[in-house]
């Protein structure tokens, strides 16, 4: 199985971070995008105990549905290549954002678990005016890295890297979407 090389690798605070495009075709992304468009996302994920107050929209998906999506397979294949390790997925859900909507940095794992966190975005196009980049911060708060959107990109990181990802601008009329991948080394 081919997989593609990397974009950007980097570390903040000895944790990895991987970017890898074009892992999913457009017309998957298409596909699952449209898809997307008439499920029952729900109000109810928040980033941090103390930001429970501000829920912001997410579909949690069954290890029966994304585990037949058809580049599912080649996601934890690059996360296998990756890291060297086999992951198996304990979480997977969609994350839903437009123009207004607070999302907050958070980390995913504590420092000392060894989980990865794999986010796809699935967009058919996008445009750079459109923001909603994920922001990755080290361990003062700096900003490291910004990942833009980019229709069927993949950042792999660990979970511990605080970030956050922020919702579109005003000028952008879609939904930014990120089917987020939660991992643990496979038993």
């Amino acid at each position: 199985m081919h997989i593609p090389t990397p974009t950007h690798s980097k570390q903040i605070d000895g944790n990895p971070l991987w970017v890898v495009d074009n892992l999913a075709s457009s017309t998957e992304i298409t596909n699952l995008f449209h898809g997307l468009e008439a499920s029952a996302f729900k109000r109810n994920e928040v980033a941090r105990p103390d930001t429970a107050s501000f829920k912001h929209w997410a579909l949690n998906l069954q290890p029966q549905q994304f585990s037949q999506l058809p580049f599912f397979p080649r996601l934890i294949e690059t996360v296998r290549q990756l890291t060297g390790q086999d992951y198996q997925v304990y979480r997977g859900y969609v994350n839903y954002s437009s123009y207004g909507d607070m999302l907050f940095t958070h980390t995913d794992c504590l420092p000392e678990s060894d989980e990865m966190t794999a986010l796809m975005y699935v967009a058919p196009q996008w445009d750079v005016e459109w923001g909603g980049e994920t922001l990755y911060y080290n361990q003062y708060d700096d900003c490291e890295f910004a990942c833009t959107p980019k229709p069927g990109r993949l950042a792999v990181f660990h979970g511990a890297i605080k970030h956050a990802g922020r919702p579109p601008n005003k000028v952008c009329t879609m939904p930014r979407y990120t089917l987020a991948f939660k991992l643990e080394k496979a038993k």
